[in-house]
């Protein structure tokens, strides 16, 4: 009974789960039609959408540039406002680090969903035919390399955040059962105990009473 208790809640934890995030990528958003979504109104986000040739988000640009009202913000503040005061129908598209930075920032109550769309670096610009290019890609390369980017990213992302680790919020992360999720399995454990005790109470009470009568 327990075993088989145990395992119909946690069947009924996963499917809640699934039910309250249903959009875990950019085909689950262009599927549907209940969260509207948009970018930053100029922008390499934007930018990404109209000129990309992938089916998925060809479809995605459609909607975007005929949606009413415009799903496009004038800038990214904008953008968390209307997140927020969407309560789960609008979701904004950004770049990764300013999506991960913010997801770190209070009043952390927004989350990155599903993976990264594409992969662009970020580069210094010099003059042309600048004597310093060469030096800073050098540079570059080297802190790269070693590993210093990614710490003081950790570092000013991470370390330096308002809403605990990077994981806290993760959609990826396994999903647990708690306590109050099985804590019928023990009431019924304990009911059942608590059943057995009466009746070897009642028991015990009649064969002593019919004992003292013979």
């Amino acid at each position: 009974i327990i075993i088989s208790s145990y395992t119909a809640n946690l069947a009924a934890f996963l499917t809640v789960e699934r039910m309250v995030s249903p959009i875990e990528s950019a085909e689950d958003l262009a599927k549907q039609t209940e969260i509207a979504y948009g970018t930053l109104e100029a922008g390499s986000t934007k930018e990404f959408f109209r000129r990309s040739k992938i089916a998925v988000f060809e479809k995605m640009w459609t909607y975007m540039k005929s949606a009413e009202p415009s799903v496009f913000v004038r800038t990214t503040e904008e953008g968390m406002i209307r997140v927020r005061k969407s309560k789960g129908k609008y979701a904004y598209l950004l770049e990764s680090t300013m999506n991960e930075y913010i997801e770190q920032r209070k009043p952390c109550d927004t989350m990155k969903v599903g993976g990264n769309l594409d992969s662009k670096g970020y580069g210094i610009a010099t003059p042309k035919g600048s004597a310093l290019r060469g030096p800073v890609n050098l540079a570059v390369l080297k802190l790269s390399e070693q590993g210093v980017l990614d710490k003081l990213k950790s570092k000013w992302w991470y370390d330096k955040g308002e809403c605990g680790s990077k994981d806290s919020g993760s959609k990826d992360k396994t999903s647990a059962l708690s306590l109050s999720n099985v804590a019928g399995v023990f009431y019924i454990l304990i009911g059942g105990l608590g059943l057995a005790m009466l009746v070897a109470l009642i028991e015990f009470c009649y064969k002593s009473r019919s004992e003292s009568k013979r």
